[in-house]
């Protein structure tokens, strides 16, 4: 009987099957890396905003406390956003007829909110809350970053769960006294992990089994 295939064909069926294998596992690596890219997460890129914000200025210069602006942060889920009426506790008098204070200034003839875009913006499937953190001793830079340098303000950090799991799991690295926890210039303990480890005693937190624990987060 005539051979209908040359014998090339089994190394063409070869280097076809692993070649597959190959480029399958080539997409599903450069998904990845795309997926983790700070130009999917937006990392270190200012969204633009109705004003051009700068908590350079208002926190390192002007000396601000996050409380001021975010005054639900100690006291629920969110940290809330200023109100145009916070806003206008000082530009009602100071530097008033800036351009870039418009929108400010109409919001508050008007009385429409401003439209502040979101810098960090957690899925709806993860559930996160800021007074509990702020509480417990974890700080607002752990989280968004240097934010008294920023003259617009970005993401810090990526915010996948591989950066929540690493404090869930080594609190101790990262907590601070509950007074401490929006100073821009508070340097931790040379002893920093014996120390979070007292703090963590202090404030009742729970075992990492717990703080790892799926519903902890996904409710």
């Amino acid at each position: 009987m005539p051979q209908i295939f040359r014998r090339t064909a089994n190394t063409l069926a070869k280097v076809s099957i692993f070649g597959g294998f190959a480029l399958v596992g080539a997409c599903t690596w450069a998904l990845g890396g795309l997926y983790n890219s700070d130009f999917a997460t937006r990392k270190g890129m200012p969204p633009d905003q109705p004003v051009p914000f700068s908590h350079e200025h208002h926190v390192r210069e002007l000396g601000l406390d996050c409380r001021y602006c975010h005054q639900s942060v100690g006291r629920g889920p969110n940290a809330g956003m200023p109100s145009t009426e916070v806003c206008m506790t000082c530009h009602s008098q100071l530097f008033t007829n800036q351009k870039m204070l418009a929108p400010v200034r109409d919001s508050w003839v008007t009385g429409q909110p401003i439209h502040w875009t979101r810098v960090t913006n957690l899925p709806d499937y993860v559930y996160f809350d800021h007074r509990v953190h702020i509480a417990k001793g974890v700080s607002c830079f752990t989280c968004h970053g240097p934010v008294d340098r920023m003259p617009l303000t970005y993401k810090a950090h990526a915010m996948q769960m591989s950066f929540c799991i690493e404090c869930h799991r080594h609190p101790e690295k990262y907590l601070r006294p509950a007074s401490q926890v929006t100073n821009p210039d508070y340097m931790p303990p040379e002893a920093q992990q014996a120390f979070g480890r007292m703090l963590a005693t202090r404030y009742h937190l729970k075992p990492v089994s717990k703080l790892t624990s799926c519903s902890t987060c996904h409710h």
